[in-house]
């Protein structure tokens, strides 16, 4: 097997490898530089194994404008390809920003949302 043909493979989640995405009941800001990068009430709540919990916001719940798509991508073989955004102007903004424009069916409800490093944006979780 190539190099390419591992890196690319597929696994699906289960008892060794949960994942589970939920809706978030709160409202989720996220800010970097002063400024909100997105505010929804729409999050998803992703939990992967014994990883950290991450919010994926809708992408309409996110100020586009103020972010550039770059060229860089990583694979994940339970979720997928990931492309990356980044928002310029500000303190490691590069690729602080990541979204699955063609999930794995497993994680499909993600499609359309974006993901922030929560060591490069604010990421608050409100009950307003």
């Amino acid at each position: 097997m190539s190099d390419t043909a591992t890196a690319r493979r597929t696994l699906i989640p289960g008892p060794d490898h949960p994942i589970t995405v939920t809706p978030n009941p709160k409202r989720v800001v996220v800010s970097a530089g002063g400024k909100v990068i997105a505010d929804t009430r729409r999050a998803l709540t992703l939990k992967e194994a014994s990883y950290p919990a991450v919010q994926y916001v809708p992408r309409a719940d996110a100020d586009l404008g103020a972010l550039e798509r770059s060229d860089h991508h990583t694979w994940c073989p339970y979720k997928g390809e990931a492309s990356y955004l980044s928002i310029p102007g500000i303190d490691r903004g590069e690729n602080a920003i990541w979204t699955y424009e063609e999930p794995h069916d497993a994680v499909a409800e993600i499609r359309g949302h974006l993901a922030f490093y929560p060591d490069r944006v604010t990421i608050e979780e409100r009950d307003d």
